[in-house]
């Protein structure tokens, strides 16, 4: 008897990618694309309402907290095996998602047998595999924070970067290719790992603990922040 078809769900919000990484599986006859969605919280829903096997998982995308979305995912369906597929690969949320449960985390730049063989594999294989494909980068070991402060991760110091330069979310999110909620959502962990008040306190900060490289054209160059810019 010949197996039933592996039900995927993509999520992703640039479409012509989700819709070239559906038609990738769709040439595989073992796999069925089952949905598309194209922020978080379509992805919770539509994998409620078509029960998918597999939840192909972009982890920036518009109303989306990705270890949110993973918890409610596997509270809706213990079961299901999640896999992100990401451009964004940092250590610290790396760790996070594996421990909440997620069964792969690939580096967008994977090949295709990479992708086909970690959907197989969560799904058909009877031991519990769990694949990993990130960029050499994040595995780097980072020098340790002064203690007692959390440390930020790479996409939070790569956005607390462009602040910097003062930048608004809106250009942040454009420059980065992510969505402005999703840079909303870094500075407010930027805010609370260092108890900073405002953008300019929180740069300040960073750059004293040596999270961010210090600026070389005085104090007045991280004067022009908009006076009304919230995070």
């Amino acid at each position: 008897m010949t197996a039933a078809p592996v039900r995927i769900l993509v999520a992703d919000d640039h479409t012509l990618l989700r819709e070239a990484l559906c038609d990738l599986l769709r040439s595989e006859p073992s796999f069925d694309i089952v949905g598309q969605a194209g922020n978080g919280e379509d992805a919770i829903r539509m994998a409620a309402e078509l029960r998918p096997e597999v939840v192909l998982l972009d982890i920036e995308m518009p109303r989306n907290d990705p270890p949110v979305t993973v918890r409610r995912l596997l509270e809706r369906d213990p079961g299901l095996h999640i896999i992100v597929l990401s451009m964004y690969d940092g250590q610290h949320l790396v760790q996070e998602l594996l421990a909440l449960g997620i069964r792969g985390y690939l580096h967008k730049s994977t090949g295709r047998d990479t992708l086909v063989t970690a959907i197989r594999d969560c799904v058909l294989s009877s031991r519990n595999t769990v694949t990993v494909s990130i960029s050499p980068d994040s595995l780097r070991a980072r020098a340790p924070e002064p203690e007692g402060t959390d440390r930020l991760s790479e996409r939070e110091a790569e956005v607390l970067a462009l602040v910097a330069q003062a930048m608004s979310n809106r250009q942040i999110a454009a420059r980065l290719g992510i969505a402005e909620g999703t840079v909303k959502r870094h500075m407010r962990n930027i805010f609370s790992k260092l108890d900073a008040v405002s953008r300019i306190d929180a740069v300040n900060k960073a750059t004293g603990l040596g999270m961010l490289p210090r600026r070389h054209s005085g104090p007045s160059s991280l004067a022009r922040f908009p006076a009304r810019q919230v995070f």
